[in-house]
């Protein structure tokens, strides 16, 4: 049985840096994975994405720079290193396992599985 479990969210200024981890169990580490994020009231929206074994990765073009996805399959952890957030940035963050072959899959639509999300919200 799958299972994504996320850790790492919490309350902190603009311009601060949080680390996001994914810890994920069954048939996970041969698929590519993906982070995204939903604020109250709004879409759950793509963040990252990154290959079934790390070397390729996708942003969205508001995090472009400032997030970066990475994944130790020896961990079975995916995480999101989050720089210079901004208030903008607050919402609930979601890992997904993409079920689809392009690690740059935007559509939630193609992640088959979720975690239940950790929230971010940044002080300005």
């Amino acid at each position: 049985q799958v299972q994504l479990v996320e850790s790492g969210g919490g309350l902190v200024q603009a311009g601060s840096s949080l680390r996001l981890s994914c810890a994920y169990s069954g048939r996970t580490s041969h698929y590519a994975m993906g982070w995204f994020r939903q604020a109250p009231g709004k879409e759950r929206v793509f963040v990252a994405g990154i290959s079934s074994g790390g070397g390729s990765t996708s942003y969205a073009d508001s995090v472009k720079g400032r997030f970066t996805i990475s994944r130790d399959n020896a961990k079975d952890t995916v995480y999101l290193q989050m720089n210079s957030l901004k208030p903008e940035d607050t919402a609930v963050y979601l890992c997904a396992r993409n079920s689809r072959a392009y690690y740059g899959a935007t559509d939630a639509a193609y992640y088959d599985y979720w975690g239940q999300g950790t929230q971010v919200t940044v002080s300005s």
